[in-house]
């Protein structure tokens, strides 16, 4: 947990810089960061979505995640949690129009990326924390990016970290044997095209269901094995 630990302490550290910079920005410049803050999330997206090996098992696994998220409802759930900690935590509620935003947007962006996944392996298996310092020193710059365009909701991204990667961690040894190389590249492949996603709701101000389809991250660790049978 060490390295994933880390990573909570960088994003959490990049937010309150963030915060206090936010403070001395004027609204048009936060404005033109945060569509340059869309670009390179969009970037980051593509340059992770061409790595796929199998385009058909990201397309599965978009169709199949998407029906399962819509049925659950997942993106109305998110919103629903980060209106429940918005009242909890945000004492200026004219913050509240960025706070979920900032909050789902982080979390995603932090998580769903192959970093994420081997760093926390090699943590749990191995307590090599190197990739997930790495990984750290990367959230915490952009956290300062995100907190001073998205506000206060960034920082509750670092609570998704600790859950998604310390639990990858702390079961390591079971879920090493599943998570082969093939599977890892495609649930990176799937998760950088919701990044994208991401990106473009930021850019536009449009509303891609997003959380909605995060299960579809996860389709590639039954369709790869299943794939190879055939």
């Amino acid at each position: 947990m060490i390295g994933t630990l880390i990573n909570v302490v960088a994003v959490l550290a990049g937010t309150a810089l963030g915060l206090l910079l936010r403070k001395g920005i004027p609204e048009r410049m936060r404005e033109t960061v945060m569509q340059g803050l869309a670009l390179c999330v969009v970037l980051i997206g593509v340059s992770g979505a061409i790595k796929t090996g199998d385009t058909m098992c990201v397309i599965v696994s978009m169709v199949v995640g998407g029906l399962l998220g819509s049925a659950v409802n997942i993106e109305h759930r998110l919103d629903q949690l980060g209106a429940l900690a918005e009242r909890k935590l945000v004492r200026n509620q004219g913050e509240g129009s960025t706070f979920a935003k900032g909050f789902v947007t982080a979390s995603l962006v932090y998580c769903v990326g192959a970093m994420a996944i081997v760093g926390a392996m090699d943590s749990g298996l191995r307590g090599d924390h190197s990739t997930l310092i790495a990984k750290a020193a990367l959230d915490g710059v952009s956290a300062i990016f995100f907190a001073s365009t998205m506000g206060v909701g960034v920082g509750l991204s670092a609570v998704a970290v600790l859950v998604y990667q310390g639990a990858i961690a702390l079961l390591a040894t079971w879920i090493a044997p599943i998570l082969t190389d093939p599977i890892i590249n495609e649930m990176s492949a799937v998760g950088s095209l919701l990044i994208i996603g991401i990106g473009l709701n930021m850019l536009y101000d449009k509303h891609i269901a997003v959380g909605n389809l995060l299960p579809a991250i996860f389709v590639p660790m039954v369709y790869v094995p299943l794939s190879a049978l055939f």
